[in-house]
């Protein structure tokens, strides 16, 4: 292992091993791990593998995670995932090639993902500063789809966090805002979202999960995702036993406003899990539900507006009330959600109110 920093609670460093399950694309072909070690405690502790999210440029995220976990005496490390960061084939942006419209190619990138965890806990299991018999795994979006398939298939990790991912990989790919181009190529090729479920049926962590022993888990989720559908997140909950689960009311991006609270609780979780207590989650997370879309009335005709919601009917998407700032002044929006992100209702303007729509996308 190489030294990259070394501070008063942890110590970083850097160790590189060959792909478990090479693909052939040589910059693809070496995984390059990250690792925190706290050096506050005596004797072996726990330690916890971290996955990033698809496209992720750096590992900011997940350093700011690995601090709070040697905070709290746990060690960590995270690996970039294929095609990603220093595996980034020449030409290409980091997890442009991940993605595919080819399931074949699919299955062998999630097949080497996995393969890759495994090689790394095998890694973390020889050290002698951890404790093998204490090993986690948490991850975020194509992370922790990534992180649900080895919680399912490796039965060393004793505990598992899955940020903003889900399970039901073909619905994913399928309705993902993420992936439309990739979809219509598929379908070109003769596609349906069932036919591609059963090509995936050996990455899915659904299968993977059934049987698997219960082990603590938490899993957190978006209401407004169409990034990671929230049905997907919903059927991860339901495969895994009894999790504890935190809903957002945001799109897949809104997390990062409240990071922090994020991050403490998802160290939280992992630091009461191994010392055998139990976690469970807050009520809820404050973040705000900003909209970004079209206004439309009679009188104003179609505006950009940017939208804050004021209120939402209780446990519904359907009915919402938001302010709006466009660029004719500030208006509000009382109404009903139809499909899509297309509502309709009244626009409250200055003087007086109007029927209006409002289609949006929720960061």
């Amino acid at each position: 292992m190489r030294l990259r920093e070394s501070q008063e609670f942890y110590r970083e460093y850097q160790v590189e091993f060959p792909s478990a399950r090479p693909s052939g694309v040589a910059a693809n072909d070496t995984v390059t791990v990250r690792a925190w070690f706290p050096t506050t405690n005596d004797g072996p502790v726990p330690f916890v593998l971290m996955l990033h999210y698809w496209g992720a440029t750096d590992l900011g995220l997940e350093s700011a995670l690995a601090k709070r976990l040697a905070n709290a005496g746990i060690a960590s490390a995270a690996i970039a995932l294929p095609y990603h960061l220093e595996r980034t084939p020449q030409g290409k942006r980091s997890g442009e090639a991940a993605l595919t419209a080819d399931s074949g190619e699919l299955k062998l990138t999630m097949a080497q993902a996995l393969a890759d965890v495994r090689r790394t806990l095998d890694w973390a299991q020889g050290r002698p500063e951890v404790d093998a018999s204490r090993m986690g795994i948490v991850g975020t979006s194509l992370g922790a789809l990534v992180a649900a398939l080895s919680f399912g298939v490796d039965h060393r990790i004793e505990a598992g966090a899955f940020l903003l991912g889900g399970a039901d990989l073909a619905h994913v790919f399928w309705n993902s805002s993420r992936t439309v181009a990739l979809r219509n190529e598929m379908r070109s090729q003769g596609y349906t979202e069932e036919r591609l479920r059963s090509e995936l049926t050996e990455i899915e962590p659904m299968e993977a999960l059934k049987g698997a022993p219960p082990r603590p888990a938490l899993v957190l989720s978006a209401r407004y995702d169409n990034v990671v559908p929230p049905r997907s997140s919903s059927t991860l909950v339901a495969a895994l036993a009894e999790p504890q689960v935190i809903i957002l009311d945001s799109g897949h991006y809104g997390g990062s406003l409240i990071q922090n609270a994020i991050l403490r609780n998802t160290a939280e979780f992992f630091a009461k899990t191994f010392r055998g207590e139990q976690y469970r989650a807050p009520g809820r997370l404050y973040v705000p539900t900003l909209r970004v879309g079209l206004a439309l009335t009679s009188e104003r005709g179609l505006q950009v507006a940017v939208g804050l919601d004021l209120w939402r009917l209780r446990n519904s998407n359907s009915l919402f009330a938001s302010a709006l700032a466009t660029p004719q002044g500030v208006q509000g929006f009382l109404g009903y959600n139809l499909s899509s992100g297309l509502a309709v209702g009244a626009m409250v303007l200055p003087k007086h109110i109007q029927p209006g729509l409002f289609w949006s996308i929720v960061f």
